[in-house]
């Protein structure tokens, strides 16, 4: 991950939004305080993976704690197809 301040970000905006591209920028504040630039597809990309594992946390928890439905048998599933 490359690294940068405000300042050189702003002179040199047109290259760091290219690195962008291919991987996420980090800018740094004076008072420490730190931000990511980063392609909005990865960032989606992102998003999309931490609910996924998020849904699959909540499904496991749920599991663990017993709050879970009994699945028909596989004769019940079926009979709506034999009709």
């Amino acid at each position: 991950m490359e690294n940068t301040n405000p300042k050189k970000l702003r002179a040199e905006m047109k290259d760091y939004l290219e690195l962008a591209k291919n991987e996420p920028i980090r800018i740094q504040r004076r008072s420490g305080e730190t931000y990511i630039l980063m392609n909005e597809e990865e960032y989606s990309k992102m998003q999309v993976e931490i609910m996924s594992l998020q849904r699959r946390l909540l499904s496991m928890s749920n599991i663990l704690n017993g709050e879970v439905d009994e699945l028909p048998s596989s004769d019940e599933r079926l009979k709506r197809f034999k009709a």
